[in-house]
């Protein structure tokens, strides 16, 4: 066999060659998956996901996921700065408050009542931070976005999850969103991995007895009973429920059944049909199923119509409803805190169908002033007119409750930590968890939406609800506060 041999210098080219094209192939594909991920980021700690490319994640403020939010964000960010540059001298912890803050069309919230949410988030973060509650260790508060519906949750959560162990110790996560099969999710794995929580306006009865968490919103059967307790002392005696049967909607289901058991009382108080369902994950076909049943109800002649559905969905009900052909026949709907999510356009066009439109709320401002025993007054302050929030974030109605609820779901992380930390070199999330079972009696929640202490089972104690009336004006108006077993809890001295 001819042996060949190479020159060397032909030699040294043909391996600097190759050597070349080797790393020209791995610096390309570097290049393109750093194009890829920085075309996928829409900021620190937050990158587009889904179909629709939303941006979700957590930030600090830096990011803002939309821009009605910016004024809020920014209070938050400043905040945070303020907190991280004092950290050697007052050490802190981190909070997060999670929702959808991308919402489209399908979302049973509003821009309007995450942004109220957030801003009662940041009322609480400032009170325990610098404020009337100053008490250590600080709040570095997040915001984290789970994306439309929730549909990016997962992403989300293992992002929080990320942040337990990090040198910014996440402790809690508040928020939580509505009641659905995928924030139920989200609470499940929070706990699994030790992280204190306190939704704000979940509200479906079966998310409870998980550790680590507690609601600070009534439940449904809360409402259902405090409904049911304000209709018969309204003298109302028949009632029809309308609920939505779409799977997964935990509000409506569980909101349902409840007031099925509340009302019948073999006193003269009755359902005078089996509860009619629409399927609202039906497109093209919930709306129609609205329109015909209120022929039914026309037949049936209810005094009281129990809406068991989402907010959205009332709106559409309550247009049915005013083209009836029974027009002399006087209706008055009641529905459960949903409501609140409408925003003032929609709340105008159901006040025009000129029905008799109740609801239970999560919270009023007005609670204070005709319940003061049964609301903390140095928290309802601040939701006054002319007060701190109304100078923060002026031209913000706040008849929907949500700040109030927003700030109450943090002031009550706020108070685990304080409690958690006393003694303590460390906060843990089990930890903070742990103290929600000690808020009783002197140690309860001096709330803006009541006094708050917890069961066992996370759900909070006699928790007042507000029943609401929806005005020509399309404005909530308060008529009384109420609650599960008649009365709300009271201060404990």
């Amino acid at each position: 066999m001819v042996r060949v041999e190479w020159p060397l210098h032909v030699v040294r080219r043909i391996v600097l060659g190759t050597l070349a094209a080797a790393v020209l192939a791995v610096g390309g594909w570097f290049l393109v998956s750093w194009l890829q991920e920085n075309a996928a980021r829409c900021g620190d700690g937050v990158v587009k996901r889904g179909a629709d490319h939303e941006c979700v994640g957590v930030t600090d403020g830096s990011f803002v996921f939309a821009h009605h939010l910016a004024p809020v964000e920014k209070k938050i960010r400043d905040e945070n700065a303020r907190v991280e540059k004092n950290a050697s001298k007052e050490p802190y912890v981190t909070v997060a408050y999670l929702t959808t803050f991308t919402l489209k069309p399908g979302d049973s919230n509003s821009p309007e009542s995450v942004r109220h949410e957030l801003e009662g988030a940041y009322l609480a973060q400032y009170r325990h931070n610098q404020g009337d509650l100053a008490a250590a260790p600080k709040i570095r508060l997040l915001i984290a976005n789970s994306g439309s519906r929730s549909g990016q949750w997962k992403h989300t959560t293992d992002e929080l999850i990320k942040l337990k162990d990090s040198p910014d110790n996440l402790v809690a996560v508040t928020g939580l969103g509505p009641s659905t099969d995928e924030n139920l999710e989200t609470v499940k794995l929070l706990s699994e991995n030790g992280i204190a929580m306190v939704a704000s306006i979940m509200t479906a009865t079966n998310i409870q007895n998980i550790d680590n968490f507690v609601r600070v919103a009534p439940t449904n059967i809360d409402e259902a009973y405090a409904a049911s307790i304000y209709l018969k002392r309204q003298k109302f005696r028949t009632a029809v429920i309308v609920q939505d049967a779409a799977r997964g909607n935990l509000y409506a289901a569980t909101l349902g059944k409840a007031f099925t058991e509340a009302f019948p009382d073999g006193k003269g108080h009755q359902l005078v049909a089996d509860t009619m369902t629409y399927d609202s994950s039906v497109a093209n076909a919930w709306e129609n199923e609205l329109q015909f049943m209120t022929g039914q109800l026309c037949d049936q002649t209810p005094q009281v119509i129990y809406f068991a559905g989402r907010g959205a969905h009332l709106t559409h009900f309550l247009d049915a409803l005013s083209n009836r052909h029974c027009q002399k026949q006087k209706f008055t709907v009641i529905a459960g805190d949903d409501t609140t999510n409408l925003t003032s356009k929609e709340l105008a066009a159901a006040a025009r169908t000129r029905i008799s439109v109740l609801y239970t709320g999560l919270a009023h401002p007005d609670m204070y002033r005709t319940n003061p025993e049964a609301v903390s007054a140095p928290s309802a302050t601040f939701f006054a007119d002319g007060q701190e929030l109304d100078r923060w974030f002026p031209n913000e109605p706040r008849d929907d409750g949500k700040a109030i609820m927003g700030h109450d779901a943090v002031l009550t992380a706020a108070k685990g930590i304080q409690m958690a930390a006393s003694g303590q070199s460390e906060v843990t999330g089990e930890a903070v968890g742990r103290m929600f079972h000690q808020m009783n009696a002197r140690q309860q929640v001096a709330g803006a939406s009541g006094f708050i202490s917890f069961q066992n089972n996370g759900n909070p104690r006699d928790k007042a609800v507000p029943v609401l009336r929806l005005t020509a004006n399309g404005r909530a108006e308060f008529v009384e506060v109420s609650a599960a077993s008649g009365r709300p809890q009271e201060k404990q001295q």
